[in-house]
């Protein structure tokens, strides 16, 4: 089966012109089997066939490498670490020296930067002292960007939000949650690929400085080599001292890595050392 599952692999990059290289192995056979399963097909040869007969399964393929899963509140482990000890470090240094800023890489439809936005208002809001902040939002799907500029969800997408903040951040109509203004235009959704080689960071950003990086769940997608290439754009983008955030399962790739530390067992929440 992972011969024939290789084989159709080879075929969909060549067809594709897509460097299928770049992924991890395992993500993409198991992307084949959960196209072969979607399409009703019986195995691999059927699988073939219907690529031959169809072409714009290849599109769809490719299509569906585009992981955009995303939820409010996703890691509470994360979202604990960063109200009780991050976000507060990095209010009482930029109530001193200005701006926070944060990028969230690989943003999807904007849940998880939403999330960070509000935590972020809400505790600058109580500090008591004056503090701006800019979150930057990329992602490689420009329609998951349209959703996280709309800022528009169901009910049910926002479960995992605190009671609080869904009365202060969202204005809920029937089945549709819409993020307020003073929220959404705090934040600033642009198209990026991380792979690029010939930038550090998203141009709307102007020069990087990040003091937070939100980089969650998308490590794991790629082969060990992109790994630490996407691990060591984002270590020259954040400042001194500064976090990054992965998701949990993520955490032995960055500590292999090296130029980080973990604030917390088992949460994947770094910050930026010195050496590495």
């Amino acid at each position: 089966m992972k011969k024939e599952l290789s084989r159709i692999i080879e075929k969909l990059g060549r067809d594709s012109g897509k460097d299928l290289s770049l992924f991890d192995m395992s993500f993409l056979e198991k992307t084949v089997e959960n196209r072969m399963a979607a399409l009703a097909l019986g195995g691999s040869s059927a699988y073939l066939r219907y690529i031959a007969e169809n072409p714009g399964e290849i599109t769809a393929f490719v299509q569906s490498l585009e992981v955009t899963f995303s939820e409010f509140f996703r890691d509470p482990l994360a979202v604990a670490l960063l109200a009780q000890l991050v976000l507060p470090r990095l209010l009482e240094d930029k109530s001193i020296r200005g701006e926070i800023r944060v990028w969230s890489a690989g943003c999807a439809a904007g849940q998880e930067t939403y999330s960070l936005a509000m935590q972020l208002d809400d505790l600058a809001a109580r500090w008591g002292a004056p503090c701006s902040w800019r979150i930057f939002g990329t992602d490689a799907s420009d329609d998951e960007l349209a959703r996280a500029r709309e800022g528009v969800y169901d009910v049910s997408a926002v479960q995992n939000v605190p009671l609080k903040f869904i009365r202060h951040y969202f204005q809920v109509k029937g089945d549709r949650c819409s993020v307020v203004h003073h929220l959404r235009d705090r934040l600033t959704f642009s198209r990026y690929d991380l792979l690029d080689r010939n930038s550090t960071s998203p141009p709307e950003s102007i020069y990087g400085n990040f003091d937070l990086v939100l980089c969650s769940n998308l490590l794991f997608y790629y082969r060990p080599g992109v790994q630490r290439f996407i691990l060591a754009k984002l270590r020259r983008v954040i400042v001194p001292g500064g976090y990054l955030v992965t998701g949990e399962a993520e955490r032995a790739i960055v500590e292999k890595m090296g130029g980080f530390q973990m604030v917390a067992v088992p949460a994947g929440v770094f910050r930026k050392t010195d050496t590495g």
